[in-house]
């Protein structure tokens, strides 16, 4: 007889709980800040969050270097705040 754990798929019960886009925009504010500061808040809109990347619109050019030269550090330390690997990359949008 199996024993009712082995038939469960534990990774599709931690993944049932999909995290929504407040959260995800709460949290990509607050790495911003942290990162940037108030300009950075300002000159860094998130648009809408999908398929676990954040779809962001900055002010210039010069802001979407800056976003796109980070991108990976800033996804690490939202998945920290999350506390899980949520948010797999970000996006530019147009």
């Amino acid at each position: 007889m199996k024993k009712i754990g082995s038939l469960l798929n534990k990774k599709n019960l931690i993944r049932s709980a999909a995290i929504d886009q407040q959260s995800v925009f709460y949290v990509f504010h607050l790495v911003l800040k942290e990162e940037f500061g108030k300009q950075g808040v300002e000159n860094i809109v998130p648009v809408f969050f999908s398929d676990r990347k954040i779809f962001i619109k900055t002010a210039g050019s010069n802001w979407a270097s800056e976003i796109w030269l980070q991108r990976k550090q800033i996804v690490k330390k939202i998945n920290q705040q999350l506390g899980a690997d949520e948010i797999v990359d970000l996006a530019m949008s147009a």
